[in-house]
């Protein structure tokens, strides 16, 4: 047996599976530099269409910024979610969890299945969770589980349902009016969840997506004699030690008390009350601001002590190295791409747009918007900002043709979604908990596009097909 896991298997997907690894250990570059590969493709793209060289590069320095305060939302989530779950009590409930599947096979199905119900709750609980359970699984010597296929399942949420569930950036605007710019709300309107991920359709779409997804991961991941566990892979899954609980000196005493915690909970639990009262559950849950806050605080009140909360924050840090430097060049690419413009104000996302114009009709329309949004999604990856692109355009040509517009929302969501399986952006987090690279766990997300990518379309067109268009509602 090779590096990459290659052998006889009883599943023909896990063939495929593992001579895509074998071609992505090889071939695909590390996130950092497929990272730049994207920024040098968005770069020419724009000089091609016409734009001046001076204003791509100070779309690219202006746009390197436009991220920070979501980069820095994405480290709070991976430190709130590291110290929420490496607490004792949650670290006992994923201990338990793992001591469940008696396969590797099994283990990995579960891990998908977790991740794909946990992202229609909140897309960052299900990247952290899965990620712990997926470490927590991967020592138990008893299990000859695939670490790659493992580590891939715990991306199964953000590349399958989350955006179809209650954490859609998308859904989420489209619902509040102070929300939107002024000039999107003239043409769609106000669309409430009932028309968008609380319709049947979508519901219907969801947990068809959900099971092909888990199947795909169970049958993909390989059998115990080809399966490479973490410890093949340079992986160190030894559990740091915590920070003995006693104080050595009387001016440790605050570090050492829980009265430090218990007041921070206290006022920061004041304010999530506030912000679940005067937005609702739902919308307040939703806001990642909310909701880092509350797995910092309910760290810090599972950790119990300061002293063992700062050295959890102190064990997570690691992790989000790739967000702090990736995350910028990704806003460049935004801003390139949607305000690096050529003589006539065109710029490459106004492109894009026009192909949506010329070749989609109604029938077609799912399908057209469904892929845009997907090729898109490898460029821009992030579906609150990209819909702000994409929707003033593709809202109004779903109206010139009487297209049902809370079913677009679904459409964008879906196919955004889709990216996420190749693109490594949203892999970030995973990658620094689990210590593995892209080019790990690209071989086993490949196959899910693959499936995935014609049989989300194919139900995009076929559900869209029995919506009745009405005019937009609440336009100004």
């Amino acid at each position: 047996m090779n590096k990459s896991g290659t052998g006889s298997s009883s599943s023909l997907l896990s063939v495929v599976a593992q001579h895509t690894c074998a071609w992505a250990e090889r071939w695909f570059p590390d996130a950092f530099a497929f990272t730049v590969t994207v920024v040098a493709i968005v770069t020419l793209a724009a000089l091609a269409n016409g734009a001046p060289a001076a204003n791509v590069v100070a779309q690219f320095g202006t746009g390197f910024w436009n991220l920070i305060p979501f980069t820095m939302q994405m480290s709070m989530l991976v430190i709130g979610g590291y110290v929420t779950a490496d607490s004792p009590p949650v670290a006992r409930l994923i201990a338990w969890l793992a001591r469940l599947p008696r396969t590797g096979r099994g283990a990995v199905a579960m891990i998908a299945f977790l991740s794909i119900v946990l992202s229609l709750i909140h897309w960052g609980l299900s990247l952290i969770f899965s990620s712990l359970l997926t470490r927590a699984l991967a020592r138990r010597t008893d299990l000859p589980m695939d670490y790659r296929a493992a580590g891939a399942a715990t991306c199964m949420g953000i590349g399958s349902v989350w955006a179809l569930g209650l954490s859609s950036s998308a859904a989420q605007l489209q619902a509040n009016p102070a929300s939107m710019p002024p000039a999107l709300l003239k043409i769609t309107g106000v669309i409430p969840f009932s028309e968008t991920i609380f319709t049947w359709q979508s519901l219907t779409m969801m947990v068809i997506l959900s099971a092909v997804t888990t199947f795909i991961s169970w049958k993909t991941a390989p059998d115990e004699s080809v399966a490479m566990p973490a410890a093949r892979l340079g992986v160190d899954l030894t559990p740091q030690a915590p920070t003995p609980s006693q104080r050595s000196r009387p001016g440790e005493w605050l570090e050492y008390s829980p009265l430090p915690s218990l007041l921070l909970v206290a006022l920061g639990g004041a304010w999530v009350w506030h912000e679940f009262v005067a937005k609702g559950p739902v919308l307040a849950i939703s806001a990642l601001n909310t909701y880092n806050l509350i797995f910092l605080l309910l760290g810090l009140l599972l950790q119990w002590r300061p002293r063992a909360f700062l050295d959890s924050v102190s064990r997570s840090v690691p992790h989000i190295a790739g967000v702090l430097v990736q995350f910028p060049l990704y806003g460049a690419i935004g801003a390139i791409l949607s305000n690096a413009a050529n003589a006539d104000g065109l710029t490459l996302t106004h492109q894009l747009s026009q192909l949506i114009s010329r070749f989609a009709s109604t029938d077609s329309f799912a399908v057209v918007v469904g892929s845009y949004s997907a090729v898109l999604g490898l460029f821009v990856p992030s579906a609150g900002g990209k819909w702000l692109i994409e929707a003033p355009y593709v809202m109004q040509a779903a109206n010139d043709l009487h297209y049902h517009l809370g079913w677009v929302v679904q459409i964008y969501n879906a196919g955004e979604t889709l990216a996420n399986l190749i693109n490594p952006f949203w892999m970030l987090p995973v990658l620094g908990i689990l210590g593995l690279r892209a080019r790990d766990l690209i071989g086993y997300t490949f196959v899910q596009f693959l499936v995935n990518m014609p049989l989300a379309l194919f139900l995009l067109w076929a559900l869209g097909r029995t919506f009745t268009y009405h005019a937009p509602v609440g336009v100004p």
